[in-house]
């Protein structure tokens, strides 16, 4: 992997300048095109270890039919930003904010820094960053666009106390990555660039078990212990193509995402036995197994009955709920924990940014979100209080940008 010659710095540079109509975030676009080239000469070729490849180095391509971070395994830690667009940002506005945010990503995403980046350096190693960009209902309106019908704030379900800061937004910007550094510069890059054109209305982040920590592949844990995504769909395969990418209009190679902020109440989760967690999961918590299996991807036995007529997995379990006979009603789970300093006596305030990519909203979340809000004994112990959803554009080739179906 190596940083762009002179020459590519220079035609980077003046399409940048286009795109700002002559000024870059309040600087001149000359200045800043100066700027750049002063910080990035001396950028030398990434080099991995000679004996041991280092993870950091690892790159997820950019340009493709759909965007990465969708399909894409899992990162240590990820950061969700939703944005506000000024009120006189058009579709013109709309043209450039997403070239410019196009171009920051494609390079970073690369380990090449973006252009009139301050700290080059902390770009060089891109550790599998991944950006992905969701439109909410006001810029598929600001787009002169038509929205599906499912773009839109979820039904108001009982259990929900949704807060504003954790709702809602006109644009999402999804970055994951396995360093937290690399994720921390590229987040600032991107909000940088925003700023002309929108204003932050909640960040999130989260993280997951680091890389290195678990064998490939395995299910993530959330804080109350439990596997969290082992029905998941398997990216690559017919079944993932038709439960996650859309095939309609503008959306085609796109799709949908769901993110709720669930709080999760530990102190009170630490007063329930292990067998009164498992009962309300509908898994053992050692591996992760169905109450009538012994692996993890056991297919649940819902007709077993115990020696005295009960159902070994209730009805009431989460496992139970979540469960449609209808195998079109499922949805692909790309979740993060959070955990933020505690107060008022407790001991800690966690929970699950929960993400969900689905092609249809309307079809496959909404009546899954019913049956749980419904009687899933996990609302015991947990409370939605934030949630979005967004329209998620196809990818984009080389030279094009992420949008260009709905503002072209």
């Amino acid at each position: 992997m190596t940083v762009p010659d002179e020459g590519a710095r220079r035609k980077g540079a003046t399409r940048r300048q286009f795109l700002f109509g002559g000024a870059v975030a309040g600087v001149g676009a000359a200045a800043a095109i100066g700027i750049d080239l002063a910080l990035n000469q001396n950028q030398q070729p990434v080099e991995a270890g000679a004996s041991v490849p280092l993870n950091g180095d690892t790159v997820v391509p950019f340009y493709g039919v759909h965007q990465a971070g969708i399909d894409t395994d899992a990162q240590s830690n990820g950061t969700f930003i939703a944005l506000d667009l000024h009120d006189d940002v058009d579709s013109d506005g709309l043209r450039r904010l997403m070239r410019i945010l196009t171009d920051d990503a494609s390079r970073l995403t690369q380990g090449v820094p973006a252009l009139a980046d301050s700290e080059p350096e902390l770009a060089a190693t891109p550790a599998r960053l991944t950006v992905t960009f969701g439109f909410g209902p006001r810029f598929v309106e600001r787009a002169q666009g038509s929205g599906p019908a499912w773009l839109r704030p979820l039904p108001a379900f009982t259990i929900d106390r949704l807060q504003p800061e954790f709702s809602d937004g006109d644009l999402l910007i999804q970055l994951a990555a396995d360093d937290p550094i690399t994720l921390a510069h590229a987040v600032r890059m991107m909000l940088k660039d925003t700023r002309s054109f929108a204003e932050v209305r909640w960040v999130q982040q989260g993280f997951r078990q680091g890389y290195g920590s678990v064998a490939p592949g395995t299910t993530m844990r959330n804080l109350f212990g439990q596997v969290d995504g082992t029905t998941n769909p398997k990216p690559g395969t017919t079944d993932f193509d038709a439960l996650v990418w859309n095939t309609s209009g503008w959306l085609t190679g796109g799709t949908s995402m769901v993110v709720r902020r669930i709080h999760m109440d530990l102190d009170k989760w630490d007063r329930l036995d292990r067998p009164g967690r498992e009962q309300s999961v509908g898994r053992d918590l050692t591996n992760g197994a169905p109450l009538t299996g012994t692996n993890e991807h056991d297919e649940p036995d819902f007709t077993a009955t115990t020696t005295i007529g009960f159902p070994v997995i209730p009805e009431f379990s989460h496992v139970r709920r979540s469960r449609s006979d209808d195998t079109r009603q499922r949805i692909f789970r790309r979740a993060y924990n959070y955990d933020i300093p505690p107060g008022n006596g407790s001991v800690s305030d966690s929970g699950l940014i929960f993400v969900s990519f689905q092609a249809d909203v309307d079809a496959q979340f909404t009546p899954l979100q019913k049956r749980l809000d419904e009687l899933d004994l996990l609302n015991e112990w947990t409370v939605p209080i934030g949630s979005a959803v967004f329209a998620i554009p196809p990818g984009c080739a080389e030279g094009g940008y992420i949008g260009e179906t709905l503002l072209t």
